[in-house]
Parts: C-alpha cells; sequence; structure tokens
C-alpha cells in the first residue's frame, strides 16, 4: 500500500515549483557539468566529472522523491472550527509536568518543523493529540518516557 502524504495547499505549490526548477533549470546545469568536465580528458581520474555524475544523482533522487509525493498526497483542509484535534488544527497545550502551555500545528510530515512548533499527525505527539477534545489529557509514550499533556484549546 502506498503512502498517503498530507500536503497543505502552500506545500503542494512548493513542491510543484521545486520540481519544475529541478527538470527545466537545475538539470541543463548539471548537464553543462557533466559536459564541461567531459572536455578535461580522461574520465577515470577526473573528479570534476566524479562531483558532476554525483550531482546528477542526487538531482534525480529528488525528482523521483518529489514525483512519488505528488502522485500520492492528500490536501489538509485548514480544520478551523473543530472541536476535535485533526490535521489542519492548531492545538494549545498544558505540559503536565511542569505547568507550561505551548500552541502547536498539526500537519503532515512533509511539512513537520518542531522549532517552528509544527507537529506531524505521525510523531508520537500528534499520534497521542489526533482526535483529542477541549480538556482532554492525552500521554504521549516518547523514548524518553510518557508525558501527559492537557488539550486547552483547539483552533
Amino acid at each position: 500500500m502506498k503512502k498517503i502524504f498530507k500536503l497543505s495547499k502552500e506545500r503542494l505549490q512548493e513542491l510543484q515549483d521545486e520540481l519544475e526548477y529541478l527538470k527545466t533549470v537545475r538539470e541543463h546545469e548539471v548537464a553543462e557539468q557533466i559536459k564541461e568536465a567531459r572536455s578535461f580528458g580522461d574520465l577515470s581520474e577526473n573528479s570534476e566529472y566524479d562531483e558532476a555524475k554525483n550531482e546528477q544523482g542526487k538531482l534525480y533522487s529528488r525528482i523521483a522523491e518529489i514525483e512519488n509525493i505528488l502522485s500520492n498526497y492528500e490536501i489538509i483542509e485548514d480544520a478551523e472550527g473543530s472541536d476535535t484535534v485533526a490535521a489542519g488544527t492548531k492545538v494549545k497545550v498544558k505540559d503536565l509536568s511542569d505547568d507550561s502551555e505551548q500552541t502547536y500545528s498539526i500537519v503532515g510530515s512533509q511539512e513537520a518543523n518542531p522549532f517552528e512548533l509544527r507537529i506531524s499527525d505521525e510523531s508520537p505527539f500528534g499520534k497521542a493529540l489526533i482526535g483529542a477534545k477541549v480538556g482532554d489529557t492525552v500521554v504521549v509514550d516518547a523514548p524518553a518516557g510518557q508525558f501527559e499533556y492537557k488539550v486547552l484549546e483547539i483552533m
């Protein structure tokens, strides 16, 4: 079964733009690098050629990765006004170990960035929050142990 990637409309557009750039501009740049490196002669000891071929491999790998995402995605609609935590919602929680409060956005794995408080719905924290309602206490099973959070608000 293929994995379905959850994307916001903005992330979808970013990936489409990146793919277009890679297939048009970047692919031609790498082809020129290879062509130039070939002109240096003996390919067996030509580090410029090796580097250009490595760059080409990385380029084609990234193109394949983006094409896979774009052929298996689902748009996450902004779930503002929802009474349960889901991908596309923001949720304010209280850490019951120290009474600190924090607001997180629940996003798909392609958009997760813990430093920006964007938590993947597939992470242990995201999985624990999905389906919770205001007032619920959720337990997060993490490698460092179990943590409890209380859902204060869903936005």
